[in-house]
């Protein structure tokens, strides 16, 4: 009796576990059965995902084919390269022909566990989350070299889910196509790495003029330094940062097993590697642009890497950009309001010797010496006076300053004061604009707007006589085009900057002449030289005076209306140099004329030029010449022309042995240096 009671006690003990066990077995069924149909559904909605998300993934190929887009490269009349441009810069390299120091390098500060991952790298993912989750900030991105590789070659830098989930599909498709090795060698080819460079190896060559062959430990670093931000850490604008992010890689390299604790103290310590000074600035990018537009409209798109020689001469481009920064950044440029300016500089071939299209480039590309449309002002005057000449005024013809009104417009000159009776020279030297208006009136508008189409302006001009007084938006390379023409004794001179175009291998695809020749003729030499003569005056003695060089020049100042715009633009024996300053939202400056910042930066740019490129002052190297009958259609080989121009009226004015009667009424006047002189005190510096 009493087993069977113990028995009967063992099996209620037995069956109350069975019912107490029976609800834990049914939770665990169906956690496992929903783990399962989440499992599903998670794997239905990441098939989906990346069916919808991979429909949009560019054509792919059995193998990337990593042949690059055309590089070209720009460089100086010297041969120095001053900028690079397309898809890849560089010859590529492979993973074999580099030092280890940079593969380890490299791999220390990007992806240590390249050699290990399928593409993503789902470890690092978590390092690099829990990291970002401590410092409450992204410090460390979890993107490996092949996923960075795959965005490279294949998508937009937009940053959207969408393209993280392509970046990482892409990924795993290229480490299943490629090696290691081939991966590593596409990104180091590939990489952007500042200063215009993509590639290691057309890194170490800008930085280090040397191959990425032959980098050392210390140099290493700092091209791997680049990877994170190449601007920020750039060893030339950021050479105190540079050093610091290479210390930063040689303690990675350290900790990764790539040095010992020896060899990166070592390195640390080490001085930094020596740079290649860079030939130009951020400001020379206005000049390799605009050969770049020229390029494309010469060849198309290439096919295959240019080498494009230009006239660049990168002594005269540093001394115009020092004279616009100097000038433009200062207490006294801030308190005028004065923020932006340009400059080009050219020879009498046409050649562009200097371009500055404004003050930083990396905050504006927008080239204000070739794309901005400002109104020139008074600089726009000699244009007015050269059809004058051209219809039977000369320099000592007498006009009437007084003033006029015609309808509801009223030009005054800059200080409200007039003159009267006044020689044309005169005239043209203190910027009257009730003269320049009645010589628009009297030989009309359509003369004047046909002189600066001969000259070479080919801006939209108005029909109105407000354009005697620079009313229409004119590029400055237009106008310093225009007043080349005025020192070139009437011959076109056409801006240019590429002199030879040669493929990779050398082969020639384009070459200017060699021979220097003179453009058509466009005006009568006597008229230009005339005229030339006349704006001699306005550095001796007239409004632009803060412009003035030893050397014999010419030149105009110029203010649009409400101070606007300001202006010099002039020409000596050797070069043609025209300065704008303003701002790009139109504002007005605080009574800033063309005599005062663009007069001295002219100054400041010129000298610059004669000390970097040589030429000779007019007095001690030219002699007079005589000028040749006006021809239409003459061609002849360039000389110096305005040295001729300047020793002629220097030795005998133009026209001065017969007085001429005033066109606009007065007597007769004959001009002489001490009539300047004498009445010197009794005109107004105006503009």
């Amino acid at each position: 009796m009493a087993k069977k009671k113990t028995s009967q006690k063992s099996t209620t003990r037995k069956s109350t576990r069975s019912r107490k066990s029976r609800p834990q077995e049914g939770l665990l069924r169906r956690a496992l059965r929903w783990c399962i149909v989440a499992g599903l559904w998670g794997f239905i909605a990441l098939s989906l995902v990346i069916a919808w998300y991979g429909a949009e993934l560019p054509k792919l190929i059995d193998k990337p084919d990593f042949e690059r887009k055309a590089a070209i490269t720009i460089r100086d009349d010297r041969g120095e390269m001053v900028a690079r441009y397309g898809e890849l810069k560089g010859v590529n390299v492979t993973v074999a022909e580099l030092p280890p120091d940079l593969i380890h390098a490299v791999l220390a500060i990007e992806d240590r566990r390249f050699y290990y991952h399928f593409g993503i790298d789902p470890i690092g993912m978590l390092r690099a989350t829990a990291r970002n989750i401590k410092a409450g900030r992204v410090v460390q991105g979890g993107s490996t070299i092949t996923q960075q590789l795959a965005k490279n070659l294949f998508l937009s830098r937009e940053r959207t889910y969408k393209r993280k989930i392509q970046e990482a599909m892409l990924a795993v498709w290229l480490e299943q196509k490629l090696t290691k090795d081939e991966i590593l060698s596409a990104y180091l080819n590939r990489v952007y790495l500042g200063a215009g460079t993509f590639g290691v190896e057309a890194a170490a060559q800008t930085y280090f003029n040397k191959s990425a062959r032959e980098m050392n430990l210390r140099e290493s670093a700092t091209i791997a330094g680049l990877l994170k931000a190449p601007s920020k850490y750039s060893p030339h604008s950021n050479p105190s940062l540079a050093r610091e992010r290479a210390d930063t890689v040689i303690m990675a390299m350290r900790d990764a097993g790539y040095l010992s604790d020896a060899q990166s103290k070592g390195a640390t310590e080490q001085a930094p590697a020596p740079l290649r000074k860079p030939t130009g600035g951020d400001i020379v990018r206005y000049y390799s642009d605009w050969v770049m537009s020229d390029l494309a409209d010469m060849i198309g798109t290439p096919n295959t890497d240019l080498i494009v020689d230009t006239t660049l001469d990168s002594g005269v481009q540093r001394a115009a950009e020092e004279a616009l920064t100097k000038a433009l950044r200062n207490e006294d440029a801030t308190e005028k309001k004065v923020s932006q300016g340009a400059i080009v500089v050219m020879d009498y071939s046409g050649a562009v010797l200097a371009m500055v299209g404004g003050t930083d480039y990396g905050l504006s590309q927008f080239n204000r010496a070739v794309q901005s449309y400002r109104q020139p002002g008074s600089s726009f005057k000699p244009i007015v006076y050269l059809t004058a000449l051209e219809n039977g005024m000369n320099r000592n013809s007498i006009v009437v300053d007084e003033p006029i009104r015609t309808g509801k417009y009223r030009p005054t000159n800059f200080k409200g004061e007039y003159y009267g009776e006044i020689p044309l020279y005169a005239a043209l030297a203190y910027s009257l604009n009730t003269i320049a208006y009645q010589l628009t009136k009297h030989f009309g508008v359509d003369s004047v707007i046909d002189m600066a189409r001969r000259l070479g302006i080919e801006a939209p001009l108005n029909r109105d006589l407000s354009l005697s007084l620079g009313s229409a938006g004119i590029p400055l390379i237009q106008m310093v085009s225009a007043y080349a023409t005025i020192g070139n004794q009437g011959s076109l001179v056409q801006p240019y900057a590429i002199r030879r175009v040669r493929d990779k291998d050398g082969r020639l695809i384009y070459e200017r002449s060699s021979r220097i020749v003179r453009g058509r003729s466009v005006v009568d030499p006597r008229l230009t030289q005339e005229l030339a003569g006349m704006m001699t005056g306005v550095l001796e003695f007239g409004t632009g005076q803060g412009a003035k060089v030893p050397y014999p020049a010419a030149g105009k100042t110029g203010t649009s209306q409400d101070f606007r715009d300001a202006w010099f633009i002039g020409f000596t024996d050797t070069y043609i140099a025209g300065v704008w300053v303003g701002n790009d939202d139109n504002s007005s400056m605080k009574r800033v004329t063309g005599g005062s910042f663009p007069a001295r930066i002219w100054r400041e740019t010129i000298m610059g030029a004669y000390n970097a490129r040589g030429g000779g002052g007019f007095m001690s190297s030219l002699s007079p010449a005589p000028v040749t009958e006006f021809d239409p259609d003459a061609e002849q080989a360039q000389d110096s022309a305005f040295g001729d121009l300047i020793s002629n009226l220097l030795s005998a004015p133009a026209s001065n042995d017969q007085p001429r009667t005033g066109i606009f009424g007065g007597p007769t006047y004959k001009a002489t240096r001490a009539d300047e002189e004498g009445r010197k005190s009794d005109w107004s510096f105006n503009d």
